[in-house]
C-alpha cells in the first residue's frame, strides 16, 4: 500500500506562489513512488500578486486556495480540511509564496510570523512523529516553528555564485537551528525530528538537477514515513 502524502501550496507561480517546476517534481515523484497524493492550501488572500512578465507587482488581488488549485488541477483542499491522522508524510513545495503567503518571512526575515494554519499542520504532523518534507525557501518554516532542527538550503556562502540566497542560511542559525550545507541533489535528513529538506531553486542550477534533488527528498521523505 502506497504512503498517504499531503502537498501543502502557497499559490501558483515563483514570484507570488508555490514554485511550478518544484511542484511538479513532488508531484512526479510521489506518483513514481506509488504514493497517494492529497493537496491543499489555505483558504487566504495572497500578499500580492506580481506580473511574472514585468516582475512587479500588480493591483489586482488572488486567493492562495484558487490560485493553488491551478497547480492540482482542481483537486485540492482547504488547509482547514487536512487531517493528520489520515496521512503519512507531508510536503511543502517552496516559491515566494511560502514566504509571502504561508508566512511573511520576505518582508519580516527571521522576525516573520508563520500562517496559524500551516503553523498547527506543522505542529500536528511532528507531533505525531510523522516527516516533514521542504524545499527550496519552505524550511524557513520549520526554523521558525522547531527550535534546534537541523535544516539546508544549500550553502551559506556565494562562492561560486550559485546561491544568491546563502545569507538565509544564516538566518536559519540565528534562529537557533542547525544549517547543513549541502548539493542542489542531495538532502539533509534530520532523523531525531523527521525533517527533510533540500535546496532546489535555492540553487542557480540545471531544471534536471533540481527535478532530481526533489527527488531525493521524496524518497527521503517516503523512507521515514
Amino acid at each position: 500500500m502506497g504512503k498517504r502524502v499531503a502537498v501543502v501550496l502557497a499559490g501558483c507561480g515563483v514570484f507570488d506562489g508555490s514554485e511550478i517546476h518544484e511542484t511538479s517534481a513532488v508531484l512526479v515523484h510521489l506518483s513514481r513512488n506509488g504514493a497517494e497524493v492529497k493537496m491543499f492550501a489555505p483558504n487566504i488572500d495572497q500578499m500580492h500578486v506580481v506580473d511574472h512578465v514585468k516582475g512587479s507587482p500588480t493591483e489586482e488581488t488572488r486567493n492562495v486556495l484558487v490560485e493553488s488549485a491551478r497547480l492540482a488541477r482542481g483537486e485540492i483542499q482547504d488547509l482547514t480540511q487536512l487531517k493528520v491522522s489520515d496521512l503519512d508524510a507531508v510536503i511543502f513545495p517552496g516559491g515566494f509564496g511560502v514566504a509571502k503567503n504561508l508566512c511573511s518571512w520576505a518582508v519580516e526575515g527571521k522576525n516573520c510570523s508563520v500562517n496559524d494554519q500551516v503553523k498547527s499542520t506543522l505542529l500536528a504532523f511532528h507531533g505525531a512523529k510523522k516527516p516533514i518534507g521542504l524545499c527550496c525557501i519552505s524550511p524557513v518554516l520549520a526554523a521558525k516553528i522547531f527550535p534546534g532542527c537541523e535544516l539546508t538550503v544549500g550553502h551559506d556562502t556565494n562562492d561560486d555564485g550559485r546561491f544568491p540566497d546563502s545569507e538565509t542560511a544564516g538566518a536559519i542559525q540565528e534562529l537557533g537551528c542547525k544549517h547543513v550545507c549541502k548539493k542542489v541533489n542531495e538532502t539533509h535528513v534530520d532523523e531525531k525530528n523527521k525533517i527533510v529538506t533540500t535546496c532546489a531553486f535555492m540553487c542557480k542550477a540545471p531544471l534536471h538537477e533540481i527535478f532530481d534533488g526533489v527527488g531525493e527528498m521524496v524518497q527521503d521523505v517516503l523512507k521515514l514515513a
